[in-house]
């Protein structure tokens, strides 16, 4: 079992910039795939990012590509969501889920575990 509890999330202007946190606890995830995604108020929740076990790989959807970067410290238990350029469309519900090795992937139901989200507000 892994827990994930995210943290960071917040109220910032549009062009601005914050920085998730998912930190890991129950189990190390130094061998486990972390995904990024969000949900916004009506809508589905959607991938940003994923990042592999080692943080060898990663993978972005085309939405946050250039703006948003994954990383992970696995000596931490963490994993990151650096997001910059922010808009008023980012705002949402964020989450991160893991996902057990070897592969990445970008789809919802790949991943058994997920933190109860962080919100992000995003104002014009």
């Amino acid at each position: 079992q892994v827990q994930l509890v995210e943290s960071g999330g917040g109220l910032v202007q549009a062009g601005g910039s914050l920085r998730l946190s998912c930190a890991a606890s129950g189990r190390t995830i130094s061998r486990v795939n972390m995904g990024w995604f969000r949900q916004a108020p009506g809508k589905e929740r959607e991938f940003l990012a994923a990042i592999s076990w080692n943080g060898s790989s990663r993978n972005y959807a085309d939405s946050v590509w250039g703006r948003f970067t994954i990383s992970r410290d696995n000596a931490k238990n963490t994993v990151y969501l650096q997001m910059n350029s922010l808009k008023p469309e980012d705002t949402a519900v964020y989450y991160c889920a893991a996902k057990p090795w070897p592969t990445m992937s970008r789809i919802i139901n790949d991943y058994p575990y997920w933190g109860q989200g962080t919100r992000v507000t995003v104002s014009s």
